[in-house]
């Protein structure tokens, strides 16, 4: 399992919990754990998924998201 950081952009608390409603759905499938900081802009999520499908669920939101690697 591994931590994956993506940056996301989110401007409020509405924006953040999108992103976290998206991810939660998906745990005990591959999802562990997820973290959001929106003052930095930052979600880490642990879980046995790859970057690319993280990215593509985070990106179901609409916000723009860019990967920026593991923890």
């Amino acid at each position: 399992m591994q931590t994956h950081i993506f940056n996301v952009e989110m401007t409020c608390e509405g924006c953040s919990g999108a992103v976290e409603r998206v991810l939660n759905r998906l745990k005990g499938q591959g999802v562990d754990n997820v973290h959001i900081c929106l003052p930095e802009q930052k979600v880490s999520v642990t879980s046995t998924l790859s970057a690319d499908q993280l990215l593509e669920v985070i990106k179901k939101t609409g916000k723009k998201t860019t990967y920026v690697g593991t923890q």
